[in-house]
């Protein structure tokens, strides 16, 4: 696995697991709620699957990290 001793590699899957975890964060909460009306623990589960699934799919491969950077 030369992916796991890649620092691009690693650098491109956190930016975008991150950026999936927020996105979906932003994507269950809905606009007019109060803070503590929001199903937190819910909101976050859900948004753990989706980071899960995108870090996931970074072994199939990264546009972001060229051949050449492998």
């Amino acid at each position: 696995m030369d992916k796991l001793s890649n620092i691009n590699w690693w650098k491109a899957t956190a930016v975008r697991t991150i950026k999936t975890f927020a996105e979906t964060l932003l994507a269950l909460i809905t606009v007019g709620m109060g803070f503590n009306e929001i199903d937190w623990p819910h909101v976050l589960s859900v948004s753990g699957v989706a980071a899960l699934y995108a870090f996931l799919t970074c072994f199939a491969g990264l546009p972001e990290v060229t051949e050449a950077e492998k």
